[in-house]
């Protein structure tokens, strides 16, 4: 592909950047760019403007309702989102689902569910991991055995990410308990409101209530919900994980959050001189900056590569294994810079009920807990240890 931007492009560009600076809203930007929490109303209200706008899912195509636009303004796209400190779409619906859906669905479901992913009318969340089977997926127990219209879905779901404000869940359940553990599993999409379902939540290492569980017991879901053929869900699974894992890689935030870095060393001091003028720590820096580059480009090479409807292959997983070490390194050296100044542990400050942090740094106050929250980064959408499993056969042949 050509990395050079056209005219054309950097007009895109310049159109973006000004509609984003008139239509962000100063306190959700601020919470971005200063690593604070982030309510469901943010997302919500966020997910609208941009769905009114026609740009709430930039790479659906045009017959479904996307923008239509190309690899290299998608790519921009998400750049200048970063940059400015806008939130990220929730990627459950819109990347991760509708994709499934565009290619596996019906006709009533694409009519019926797209256009509310579109405008933001549903909230969705995943059920995937199980106590037990997490990145052995296919191992997954909940089931869901047929009853005259509806199939009764019994088990448990866990680390549902947003699972307490989710409208609709698209969950993996096993219906052939017979079969190979891959061949058995379907795919269902669940209303959340459904008796029988119970979310309880787990407050994380930085009290935040972002992930549950999830339990299902005798709950009811009409057939019309299975997507596919029963039993074919593991094939619509890894079709979904590798949008998932394509997104994963966050090259925007990655370069939004190594620009924070670089302010910040330059804030600190060591023997006299700003910490980023230290031969060692500049080092560090200038050699993940380097890997930044080279993830950036591999993205657009890759995203640039599908055609045709055909989702993302192993390379997905090359994307994800390089963008979470990024990333991880990124809040490494962040607490690296500011050393104790990121121990205080400020909860009304990154609930944004506080203006500055009670321990005197507000760039440092959030560090602890952001460098903490991305240790998950390399363990979800499939541990990084499986991706190169996946590498290893799809690519290497071993």
């Amino acid at each position: 592909m050509d990395l050079d931007y056209s005219p054309a492009d950097d007009a895109f560009r310049a159109d973006i950047r000004t509609w984003l600076e008139a239509n962000l809203p100063h306190e959700v930007r601020e919470k971005v760019l200063n690593h604070k929490r982030l309510a469901r109303e943010d997302f919500a209200h966020w997910h609208r403007v941009l769905g009114q706008r026609g740009w709430s899912a930039p790479a659906w195509p045009v017959e479904f309702g996307g923008p239509g636009w190309n690899a290299t303004q998608r790519h921009i796209w998400d750049e200048e989102c970063a940059l400015i400190g806008a939130p990220p779409v929730l990627p459950f619906g819109v990347s991760m689902v509708a994709p499934v859906l565009m290619k596996y669905g019906n006709e009533a479901q694409q009519r019926h569910y797209l256009p509310r992913i579109l405008d933001g009318t549903d909230w969705w969340c995943q059920g995937y991991s199980e106590p037990g089977s997490g990145s052995d997926l296919a191992s997954l127990r909940t089931r869901a055995e047929r009853a005259g219209d509806h199939y009764i879905v019994n088990g448990q779901k866990t680390w549902t990410t947003l699972g307490q404000f989710a409208d609709m869940m698209f969950c993996l359940v096993r219906t052939d308990s017979g079969a190979k553990k891959q061949e058995g599993i379907s795919f269902l999409l669940i209303d959340m409101k459904t008796p029988g379902i119970t979310v309880r939540p787990i407050i994380m290492l930085d009290e935040e209530h972002e992930v549950n569980e999830v339990f299902f017991e005798d709950v009811k879901v009409p057939l019309e919900n299975l997507v596919g053929e029963e039993n074919r869900g593991w094939t619509y699974a890894k079709y979904l994980l590798g949008h998932e894992r394509t997104g994963i890689a966050r090259v925007g935030g990655s370069k939004r959050e190594l620009a924070f870095l670089k302010r910040v060393a330059l804030d600190q001091q060591k023997n006299g001189k700003p910490l980023l003028h230290d031969p060692v720590f500049a080092a560090k820096v200038a050699s993940l900056e380097i890997e930044l580059m080279a993830l950036e480009v591999t993205v657009q090479r890759v995203v640039a590569s599908e055609t045709g409807g055909r989702g993302p292959g192993p390379e997905a997983s090359m994307l994800k294994i390089k963008g979470t070490e990024v990333q991880q390194a990124l809040t490494e050296l962040m607490v690296e810079a500011v050393g104790p100044l990121a121990a205080p542990f400020d909860v009304p400050f990154l609930e944004g009920e506080h203006a500055h942090s009670a321990a005197g740094d507000d760039d440092a106050a959030p560090l602890a807990a952001y460098y903490f929250n991305f240790r998950k980064t390399s363990i979800y959408g499939g541990s990084n240890e499986i991706q190169k499993n996946i590498i290893a056969q799809m690519i290497l042949g071993l």
